[in-house]
């Protein structure tokens, strides 16, 4: 890897038994694939997205990668219900958890019951029965700043305050790991050097913000909860499921918020600093899985291993389309319009509309070469200092070009399929529904 490699944070949201799919996706993405031409400098997660990013990160601290696709799989196959009465005990907590939309049940506090000690403690045993955490934080203090940054979010339950447990500081260790994982209703909160922790799905969900402090060009982040929902949400089940989406995103975008204003501000020349250098941010949202459409939230409890495994291979797929699109506008960055068509698939078809030179829906290879020589040769390009998203088999930019004397910006989105493109459109934000092309 050469020194100038792109420095890389990988942010991992929280989402219950959801966060197997950010296993699958760190397993391919802890791979010679991204690390032949990518540096991981720091890696944040939240619950879930915290045992997986401190499971990513031990492989890197022991400078052997490829111990993150095991060590995430043992870690995924250990925490499902995988004995009959393990899977018994699962399908009887999902019945209840759905039939108490419509059925009354007393709340019970996890402080009055000894099956909340016992599942953290559990939890806490999955934790150690995966990686010698003791063994790999020394190694990691002896790297001291060499070593890449690991965050896990936390909520401090008395004072409220946000609470990311850094490596650099010597923070990690399994009870701050159970800290970021302690959801309330579920769980007893977690003593770490005299404080109480929550989850961290209540503060920072994951930590991105403090992820600047390892100097990263890029952050990705792998987004658990779905931003958009395409019918409204009528049932009470519906209803929950989507209130606990919106608030796992509120945080996480508005510290993505900061850093595309910050990332304006440099560009315009209204901020010079040396803490601050441009930063692109890249977001990998994981697509709706169907059991949260029939499960609701409890979907995100469900430790059926045939859904774990299903999630799992659903974040290496979609993985490899982030990395389909990532190479797709590296070609666009180059200029290079037979490299960008070299993405696009027999039969892909191509669109374009005001403010850029419209272009009708085609298929003809000549005419999408001619179109995309043009358009490179004319300056539009994508505005890095805006979040690039890959969800639902879309890959979105923003973009901007200079036309007739005035800047102009719009989107392009192009839908990857086996690491090709299948349709490719160019246009303003309003001429982008769900499906783009026509």
């Amino acid at each position: 890897m050469a020194t100038d490699a792109p420095r890389i944070a990988i942010a991992c949201q929280g989402g219950g038994s959801h966060t197997a799919f950010t296993a699958g996706v760190l397993a391919r993405w802890m791979t010679p694939e991204v690390l032949d031409t990518h540096r991981v400098v720091a890696l944040s997660g939240t619950s879930g997205g915290a045992i997986c990013a401190l499971l990513g990160w031990s492989a890197l601290i022991e400078e052997r990668p490829e111990l993150a696709r095991d060590r995430l799989a043992a870690f995924w196959s250990a925490n499902s219900a995988a004995t009959p009465s393990e899977q018994l005990v699962n399908e009887m907590l999902l019945v209840a958890m759905k039939m108490s939309h419509y059925v009354a049940a007393p709340a019970v506090s996890p402080y009055s019951t000894p099956a909340s000690a016992w599942s953290l403690e559990h939890l806490r045993g999955l934790i150690e029965q995966t990686l010698d955490v003791p063994a790999v934080t020394a190694r990691a203090a002896e790297l001291g700043d060499r070593a890449p940054l690991l965050l896990l979010g936390a909520v401090d339950v008395l004072s409220g305050s946000f609470k990311a447990f850094s490596s650099h500081a010597g923070e990690i260790s399994a009870d701050a790991v159970l800290a970021s994982a302690a959801i309330p209703n579920l769980f007893r909160s977690v003593p770490v050097d005299g404080h109480l922790y929550w989850d961290g799905l209540f503060s920072q969900n994951p930590p991105v913000g403090d992820l600047i402090d390892a100097h990263p060009d890029e952050i990705w982040v792998i987004q658990i909860n779905p931003t958009a929902r395409v019918t409204e949400p009528t049932s009470v089940m519906e209803i929950e499921d989507r209130r606990n989406e919106l608030a796992g995103n509120l945080s996480l975008y508005q510290e993505l918020a900061f850093i595309e204003q910050i990332d304006r501000l440099i560009e315009a020349g209204a901020l010079r600093s040396d803490t601050y250098r441009p930063v692109t941010v890249r977001i990998l949202e994981m697509n709706r899985p169907p059991a949260s459409e029939r499960l609701g939230y409890a979907s995100k409890l469900n430790r059926d291993p045939r859904f774990l495994s299903e999630l799992l291979e659903q974040g290496d797929d979609q993985a490899g389309e982030f990395l389909a699109a990532l190479r797709f506008e590296q070609a666009w960055d180059d200029g290079d319009a037979d490299a960008v068509l070299g993405f696009f698939a027999d039969g892909a078809l191509m669109r374009a509309a005001a403010p850029f030179r419209e272009l009708a829906t085609t298929a003809d290879r000549a005419v999408q070469r001619e179109f995309l020589t043009r358009s490179l040769g004319s300056g539009v390009s994508i505005d890095h200092n805006r979040k690039q998203i890959v969800k639902q088999g879309h890959a979105t930019w923003r973009v901007r070009a200079q036309i007739a004397g005035r800047r102009v910006e719009g989107m392009a989105v192009a839908d990857f399929h086996d690491g090709a493109v299948t349709r490719f459109a160019l246009g303003t934000v309003d001429m982008f529904p769900l499906d783009p092309v026509e």
